[in-house]
């Protein structure tokens, strides 16, 4: 361990939701909680209020920017505020305040990390070099093991110092009896207590997925003619083209009487008490996934797409065998194959689904605890700190 207390910044560009901004405060709690000092800069955001009812302390910043001027000045603001309050390091979240990140941490002399939180796009040369900066950290922190590798392909450079810690799940909030609140969240959503739920969380974007469900709701209830609802949970973010089209799309193929777009949720432990199964289409790779993670810690079962971190989040034949599984993983953008997946969950008995929704709460316990993110993670800066690394990349 360091022999003083750290002083550890860290830089996101807002406090929305998502996963970057949710681990930024889970580590922040951690580091005030064994007695460190927890600083964090970004745009501010819904999740304000929470970062700083952990101890942190929150510097506004216009970090969200990706204009490079702005990106220059956020570098000085950073190196500025490094110095006055003694950081020992930086770590970074996200691309743009990333460069901002790198270049105050070398004019400081101070480490530098990243956590690579998603599997960014890169069609193109300049593209690759922009998203390089997520792979210049003394330490690079990937989400998952198919995000290690994919950095690992994308930027060679960085092979030798990447680190492998999965996001961390709360899952003791899914450990309390959440059915009451699940059954007002219910109320609120005009669905009645017996019937079935389908349940995506994710915010309103065309990556997520929603227009495939769409088309696989409506194949569903060809199939499935009993009574069953869809529930589209999260956050429009300012996209209302996207979420009007989704409504007009569902009024199209005449399914608006199964589906709800309840927007965004605060309580997912009990709008998971409010479901049946959980759904997660994405149509581009998931570099974790936490909404199936959080699902499985809420013993239900899951039906994802088959890309990128979910062979390790979610398992399924071939595998795993079909008394093993989480739940079922089908090819991306295929709407009859996620109708079908999602028709078997339904038609499966109670047992069968109760059966599945106990093996995934044992896999979410065993490889996705938040304790388990929190420890490697401050293991991470103090093995930084005792070997005084500063590579600078």
């Amino acid at each position: 361990m360091s022999a003083r207390p750290m002083t550890i910044l860290q830089v996101v560009p807002e406090l929305g939701t998502g996963g970057a901004e949710r681990t930024t405060i889970d580590i922040a709690a951690a580091l005030v909680a064994q007695g460190d000092r927890a600083l964090v800069v970004s745009e501010g955001g819904r999740m304000l209020d929470e970062l700083l009812a952990t101890g942190a302390e929150h510097i506004m910043m216009p970090v969200a920017t990706k204009s490079l001027l702005p990106m220059r000045a956020n570098a000085s603001r950073l190196a500025d505020l490094m110095e006055q309050e003694g950081v020992d390091i930086i770590h970074a979240r996200s691309r743009a305040p990333a460069w901002s990140s790198l270049w105050a941490a070398s004019w400081t002399y101070r480490p530098f990390v990243t956590t690579y939180h998603g599997a960014y796009n890169e069609r193109t040369i300049l593209k690759n070099r922009y998203n390089s900066v997520m792979a210049r950290g003394d330490i690079v922190i990937a989400n998952s093991g198919f995000t290690a590798k994919l950095v690992a392909k994308r930027h060679p450079f960085a092979a030798s110092r990447l680190v492998t810690i999965h996001r961390g799940i709360d899952l003791t909030a899914f450990e309390a009896d959440a059915g009451a609140r699940g059954m007002e969240l219910r109320r609120r959503w005009h669905v009645d207590p017996r019937v079935p739920v389908l349940i995506n969380v994710a915010r309103l974007t065309p990556w997520k997925g929603q227009e495939v469900l769409l088309d696989a709701v409506a194949l569903l209830a060809h199939k499935h003619t009993g009574p069953w609802v869809c529930v589209l949970a999260g956050d429009e973010q300012g996209r209302t083209d996207y979420r009007d089209k989704l409504i007009n799309k569902a009024r199209a193929l005449d399914i608006e009487k199964r589906v709800r777009l309840v927007g965004h949720v605060d309580d997912v432990p009990g709008a998971m008490a409010a479901a049946t199964i959980a759904v997660q289409p994405s149509i581009e790779p998931e570099a974790f996934g936490r909404a199936a993670v959080e699902a499985q810690a809420a013993r239900l079962p899951v039906v994802v797409t088959d890309l990128g971190a979910v062979r390790e989040t979610v398992l399924a034949p071939p595998e795993v065998g079909r008394d093993k599984r989480t739940g079922w993983r089908v090819p991306p953008r295929d709407a009859h194959a996620l109708a079908d997946a999602l028709f078997e969950a339904l038609m499966a008995s109670h047992d069968t689904r109760d059966a599945i929704g106990r093996r995934g709460r044992a896999h979410a316990l065993a490889n996705f605890s938040l304790d388990a993110m929190k420890r490697k993670t401050l293991g991470v800066y103090h093995s930084l700190l005792e070997d005084g690394v500063s590579a600078l990349y």
